[in-house]
């Protein structure tokens, strides 16, 4: 079978993170069997209005690792993994993590094309996939690819009998398994994909230490424990949610699943499990404050954090949320699959510091804001956000081009991940997001990011969502298109866009001089606008003017 080849790893940087106990050999299923040898009862999961306890957690994961090896699967191989926020997928992760085998996330939405190319890509042996979602059968869907994919073996589906796959059900009716290989922090852990808002997809393989000790730091800093209740409205196949589940895990909290998103959906999983923590997005709070599902502050009564991430945070949101918290605040997270959580705020920042920033480095990460020149910025000045240390990844899977211009420098002290966000830090050392500089406009010359023009944009109670794209201009090169998504039932014209924008003392040369509605807009799994798309979709509807 095929096995992952992560890129390698100097000497000198793993001495240099064991040392300082940035690294250590922890793995998922170590964190699994301490609770469920602490707390065999303690609840691990809320689902639906049922309850798994640690115990039956970790009875299941032994047992469904026994159906997963007896079809042959081992350390290092990638299985594709792609459900919903559902037990299934919780316990089909750790079984293949018992293995020493490479969970690869799938974003729901994939299927047909960039489903083979993300299989094809990894080197799957496996896929696991449910047997119907909406109107396809992934599971039916990936059989098909069989025949094109060398490495891709077998399928496992979830759910009701797919004819050439394997029932996951069965397979968890396998007598547990009672010896597994022994891992250490090196071994590869998980295989993600960039969510490609900008261009194709990038494999990123990450390694046990470089994740589980950046969760194991934020646990403590943002004071999780065995009696919180998390619930991600993050799909756990995005680094988000999946660094939520693992914060779950080493905390021995519970988690409470939510599998498809809905604003009536999440306030009734809030309260029916009474979950303490939230992970959201700043799309998914919107909607439910837009829903007026924010204003009965007993539906959020047992909050005591709300983490905001995926996408920039605007001030006046995080603020509104904040206020209807009774029991608890707003945080702020800065991620990415290259690197999981980067920053945070802390739940003692103060509001202002809360609402508008992204906080201060995870513990072994540090940060530096660079400008074109190559020169770092001056605290409160814009520039490329570059971040070092000891949660970021090795490098793109066979992917050494994108690896060289990834990174600067070598070592372990001087090797900087440039990010490609768009930030200011403070003198405190704050950082706020600003935007990425791929989305950088330029008109005529003059450069701008689009994201405080589309936070205006956004406020109008004619508009539910915005998007600023540039699209080509013979004279000026660009000149900038607002994409929108209006309100129910509700007109929108340029001028009224411009109107607001000019009474919010916005110079004219970020006004945007078209205006394109549409139903929706392009997102990722955790509501982050596929920018690359949008402007693709702009360009064919520009030409065929």
């Amino acid at each position: 079978m095929t096995q992952i080849q992560l890129p390698p790893v100097p000497d000198a940087t793993v001495r240099h993170y064991f040392d300082t106990g940035y690294w250590t050999h922890e793995t998922l299923c170590d964190w699994l069997f301490n609770w469920a040898d602490r707390a065999p009862e303690a609840p691990a999961i809320y689902h639906a209005g049922t309850c798994i306890s640690y115990r039956e957690l970790s009875d299941r994961v032994r047992s469904l690792a026994g159906g997963l090896q007896a079809l042959g699967i081992s350390q290092g191989d990638v299985v594709a993994l792609q459900l919903p926020n559902m037990p299934e997928f919780v316990i089909s992760h750790l079984a293949l993590c018992l293995l020493g085998a490479v969970t690869q996330t799938v974003h729901m939405p994939y299927q047909g094309a960039e489903l083979c190319f993300l299989l094809q890509h990894s080197q799957a042996t496996t896929f696991i996939g449910l047997s119907a979602f909406k109107d396809v059968s992934p599971a039916a869907t990936a059989l098909g690819l069989t025949t094109e994919i060398e490495s891709l073996n077998q399928v496992i589906s979830v759910g009701p009998e797919v004819e050439g796959t394997h029932a996951l059900a069965e397979m968890q009716t396998h007598p547990p398994l009672t010896a597994w290989p022994q891992l250490n922090g090196l071994d590869p852990f998980v295989l993600l994909y960039t969510s490609g808002t900008t261009a194709n997809p990038k494999g990123v393989p990450v390694r046990y230490c470089q994740f589980l000790n950046n969760t194991r730091a934020s646990a403590t800093d943002l004071w999780v424990d065995a009696s919180d209740v998390i619930l991600s409205v993050a799909p756990f196949t995005h680094l988000y949610g999946l660094y939520t589940l693992h914060l779950t895990l080493c905390s021995g909290a519970a988690m409470s699943l939510l599998p498809l998103f809905s604003p009536p959906d999440l306030i009734e999983a809030i309260t029916r499990d009474r979950a303490s923590c939230v992970f959201a997005a700043p799309a998914h709070m919107a909607a439910c404050r837009d829903a007026h599902l924010l204003d009965d502050r007993d539906n959020l009564s047992t909050l005591r954090m709300v983490c905001l991430a995926g996408s920039a945070v605007p001030p006046a949101l995080a603020q509104f949320v904040d206020e209807r918290l009774d029991n608890g605040g707003v945080i702020q997270l800065w991620g990415m699959s290259e690197i999981q959580a980067g920053a945070y705020t802390r739940p003692d920042d103060p509001p202002e510091i809360r609402h508008a920033s992204a906080g201060r480095p995870s513990p072994g990460n540090h940060l530096r804001i660079v400008l074109d020149d190559g020169s770092d910025a001056a605290p409160d000045v814009e520039g490329e956000l570059w971040i070092q240390g000891a949660s970021v990844f090795d490098g793109y899977l066979y992917n050494e081009e994108a690896t060289r211009e990834a990174f600067i420098g070598h070592d372990a002290q001087n090797r900087w991940f440039r990010t490609g966000d768009l930030a200011t830090l403070s003198a405190s050392g704050h950082v706020t997001l600003t935007g990425r500089v791929k989305e950088i406009i330029n008109r005529g010359g003059i450069k701008f990011n689009s994201t405080d023009v589309e936070a205006i944009i956004d406020e109008m109670p004619t508009v539910a969502r915005s998007a600023l794209v540039p699209y080509p201009d013979p004279v000026l090169g660009e000149r900038t298109c607002a994409v929108v998504v209006s309100a129910p039932g509700a007109s929108l014209s340029l001028g009224d866009i411009t109107q607001t924008l000019d009474a919010c003392g916005i110079a004219k040369f970020k006004w945007p001089e078209r205006l394109q509605i549409v139903d929706e807009l392009p997102i990722t799994p955790t509501q982050k606008i596929m920018r690359g798309e949008l402007k693709r979709q702009l360009d064919q509807h520009v030409q065929g003017d």
